[in-house]
């Protein structure tokens, strides 16, 4: 059976956004795994049990009044896989510690406020794993590319989202960002799965064959994000995802090791254990 030492360095150091070239980035690479699929695959059976161990300890101790919280950015272009990962990674622990949000394009009353509003209102509450099937990125991505505000809007918000992030750090919430890369080629061929499979039509979107054309304009749009909001309290990790295996693997062990990282012990007992031990007894 695979074992962690498949890994020939922690997940959090090979996939570190720290100096990384959009451009130059190989999406069919398993940075930092030793294995094979069948190697990944069978360790991720194994790591899925730890991450969930770990999220029943923070959801007790949400339920105990703890407030802290973690929370996964999933950004990434169509196909890349962030619907996998919520499957079959969140997907292996209880659902009751999961707070899952999809943004998607902006509704009427959503574009009445502030672009961070509705990311607020889906924020993790405490003892949650908080899931963003894209985020408030869409704003520094989608918004640039298509010039849908001048650029003197979407140039401030690098620095707002810090200051976002900050907040969010300060206040108890562990920040995992995750940008999913997926070649061009690889992208095709998973667009044409969903047109070749009729239970895959409801996920094929018209739009995404169009956007293959703004590639470019992406790349230049990621890599300022990763240039300008890669920080220490909430640090970007570069993901490629041509192999869904290893990309669900990856982002097992980032989870495992933030929710580590936040060192929880179970929760006390709030009442007499002897006394109930005596009780129930009796009953």
């Amino acid at each position: 059976m695979a074992k962690a030492t498949s890994w020939s360095k922690p997940v959090t150091k090979a996939l570190r956004a720290e100096g990384v070239r959009v451009r130059d980035i190989d999406t069919a690479a398993t940075p930092g795994f030793k294995g094979d699929k069948k190697a990944g695959e069978a360790l991720l059976a194994d790591r899925a049990e730890v991450l969930s161990d770990l999220q029943e300890k923070l959801y007790a101790n949400g339920r105990s009044g703890d407030t802290r919280s973690v929370l996964l950015v999933l950004q990434g272009m169509d196909t890349a896989g962030k619907g996998g990962i919520v499957r079959h990674v969140i997907g292996s622990v209880d659902p009751q510690g999961v707070d899952h949000a999809a943004f998607g394009v902006p509704t009427a009353e959503e574009r009445k406020h502030h672009y961070l509003w509705r990311i607020r209102k889906k924020l993790p509450r405490g003892g949650q794993i908080g899931v963003f099937d894209r985020s408030h990125y869409e704003d520094v991505l989608v918004v640039r590319v298509h010039d849908l505000v001048a650029p003197d809007v979407w140039g401030k918000r690098y620095d707002e989202i810090n200051k976002f992030e900050r907040k969010l750090v300060d206040d108890g919430t562990t920040i995992l960002k995750v940008a999913m890369f997926v070649s061009l080629d690889e992208q095709k061929k998973r667009l044409q799965q969903r047109l070749d499979r009729p239970d895959k039509y409801w996920k094929f979107n018209p739009g995404d064959i169009d956007e293959r054309a703004f590639w470019p304009q992406y790349q230049e749009a990621y890599q300022a994000v990763l240039d300008r909001t890669d920080t220490e309290y909430a640090p970007w990790y570069v993901l490629p995802c041509d192999h869904k295996w290893y990309a669900r693997l990856a982002v097992t062990e980032l989870l495992i090791d933030a929710l580590q990282s936040i060192k929880l012990d179970w929760p006390p007992a709030d009442f007499d254990i002897d006394e109930q031990k005596k009780r129930l007894a009796k009953a």
